[in-house]
């Protein structure tokens, strides 16, 4: 099983810190839209760090499918085949918000934005004309002073984040793969992710051979109790966030905790951010995340999606667990089996 980390630096230090990672073993690392511009950091690690890149995920809605498609072939040509572009919805109130954008229909959008970028980029690499018609988006004019041509590392894969079944149905229908939200179980993820894939597949007509399904996990790590104090509350903290959140209610339901979510947001509207975590029990951490030892991890790592999934997405909400703990990881999940 390969793993993908998180490089959360600022652009300015993310090199080092990029570097001190791969230092650790890990297969890859990844961006998320947080403080900083999502595809920036990627441009600077590429050419001086070895590993593979990925987005996960870059907010499509407030982006154009030819701009998003201009940045990934260039980050795929600065990488030099290693980078996988993530996109994802956000929320509602984060798009009209936060980023000022329109928002409707997600699923649909998503769908269609994904098909957007992979005709452009395909347009691109195999020199066809460019005659892409949605409904919410258009690209017919790609002059050739526009089209960068094909590209020499081959066009990036196009992966689309998803929790609830439509929007995992529209990822398996569109895109080149599926990134797993970390608020996740392991029976939400078999009773209600993999026959949502399933369907999708179906739908586009597609065997999933060629489909990667990459989970993101929350980790809580340690070999102490302080290490292990500090672990579980970053993650019950991330819990409590997610959970907050109606988007995310099929999880709590699957595990028979549906009645927490309104509880979680009426606390955050008051930004009780405590009383949240105080209310994220170790069973709840334990069915979302996976905790204990790097070894132990790697186990429950591999006991969830070892049979589907060739790599994973680990995060370590609200801590860095040390160096050597990481390398731990790594290497248990390296030299673990896939059933």
């Amino acid at each position: 099983m390969r793993i993908d980390i998180q490089v959360d630096a600022r652009p300015d230090r993310v090199i080092e810190r990029a570097r001190e990672l791969a230092g650790l073993g890990v297969d890859g690392l990844f961006t998320f839209e947080g403080p900083h511009d999502v595809f920036v950091p990627l441009a600077a690690i590429a050419p001086a760090v070895p590993v593979d890149l990925m987005t996960n995920i870059a907010v499509a809605f407030p982006r154009s499918p030819l701009h998003v498609a201009h940045t990934a072939y260039d980050l795929q040509l600065l990488s030099g085949g290693r980078f996988r572009l993530g996109l994802g919805s956000q929320i509602r109130p984060h798009i009209e918000n936060r980023y000022g954008a329109p928002w409707s229909r997600p699923a649909a959008r998503m769908g269609e934005f994904v098909a957007a970028v992979k005709a452009i980029l395909t347009a691109w690499q195999e020199r066809t004309r460019l005659d892409f018609r949605g409904e919410f988006t258009r690209h017919t004019l790609m002059p050739p002073t526009f089209d960068p041509g094909p590209n020499p590392h081959g066009v990036a894969p196009v992966l689309m984040g998803g929790l609830g079944p439509v929007m995992v149905r529209t990822a398996a229908q569109y895109a080149d793969g599926l990134l797993v939200m970390p608020f996740n179980s392991d029976r939400h993820f078999r009773e209600r992710t993999l026959p949502a894939v399933a369907q999708g597949w179906e739908r586009g007509g597609r065997d999933g051979s060629d489909f990667a399904i990459v989970p993101q996990v929350m980790v809580s790590m340690w070999r102490t109790e302080a290490e292990r104090e500090r672990a579980d509350a970053g993650v019950r903290r991330l819990i409590a966030f997610y959970g907050s959140t109606p988007a995310y209610i099929p999880v709590l339901e699957v595990e028979g905790r549906a009645g927490l979510q309104p509880r979680l947001n009426e606390l955050s509207k008051r930004g009780a951010v405590e009383a949240m975590s105080e209310l994220i029990d170790d069973a709840l951490i334990s069915a979302i995340a996976v905790r204990g030892t790097p070894e132990r991890c790697a186990e429950q790592i591999m006991a969830r999606y070892g049979a589907t999934a060739e790599r994973v997405c680990a995060y370590f909400p609200g801590y860095a667990p040390p160096a050597e703990q990481v390398s731990d990881l790594v290497a248990a999940l390296h030299r673990s089996p896939r059933e």
